[in-house]
């Protein structure tokens, strides 16, 4: 892998049965949302409600395990929502799943299709490589408040993304940062499938397995690398 992934020890430790799928792809064509990637998450939201059968997003064995593991580092799952159960509640809702850009609508699709939480960096603007670690609470978040560029400290102990300009994602997967974010002109990424058990590691590959295809399809001639789970 171009790009170092590692996982920390105390991280590991608080959650045993984590695993992560990442998939790393170059020279890929990003643009508005279209008809196709519009399809898919439509279908996305369709295939989630055939998921949940009626129960709602957090009573998905899964999305209850995210919830524990918030948690236990000291956020409170019902106000800050992992990644995915936040997009499965929006599919689910009158409004609908957002439309972003082809790479960002891809991999939303697949986390709601899948009920697993998906993220997507652009590597041209990581620096080093990425850590998932628990913070000490003295590290940069730049994000964005009513216009303006602000910096926000995660709280101590909580557990976050890195690089070594500083956190790329709070409480885990809850809020990625604006600096490493896909946009239109994207054209590498890594892509991060996260699962905890109850899912298989199994159920984790055949979503990066989709996402992959996806990623081909939409970018014909793109260099895509889907790595072992970790």
């Amino acid at each position: 892998m171009t790009l170092t992934l590692t996982v920390s020890d105390e991280v590991r430790a608080l959650a045993p049965g984590f695993t992560h799928v990442a998939i790393e792809a170059h020279g890929l064509v990003n643009g508005p949302s279209n008809e196709g990637t519009s399809a898919l998450l439509d279908d996305a939201a369709r295939r989630l409600a055939v998921r949940l059968d009626g129960r709602a997003p957090h009573e998905d064995p899964h999305m209850a395990a995210w919830r524990e593991l918030y948690t236990a580092f000291g956020s409170k799952p019902s106000r800050t929502r992992n990644s995915a159960e936040a997009l499965a509640r929006r599919a689910l809702s009158d409004g609908g799943l957002p439309r972003i850009n082809v790479l960002v609508d891809l991999y939303n699709a697949i986390s709601v299709a899948h009920l697993i939480p998906v993220g997507g960096e652009d590597t041209d603007h990581i620096q080093g490589g990425m850590r998932l670690v628990r913070a000490t609470g003295e590290e940069d978040f730049v994000t964005v408040a009513g216009g303006e560029e602000v910096v926000e400290r995660p709280d101590a102990g909580e557990v976050v993304w890195c690089d070594d300009a500083g956190v790329t994602c709070r409480r885990w997967n809850w809020r990625q940062g604006p600096r490493t974010r896909l946009t239109e002109a994207s054209v590498s990424a890594i892509f991060l499938l996260e699962g905890l058990a109850p899912m298989p590691v199994a159920g984790v590959e055949a979503a990066g397995a989709e996402l992959a295809e996806l990623l081909e399809k939409f970018s014909p001639g793109a260099r895509i690398s889907v790595h072992a789970p970790e």
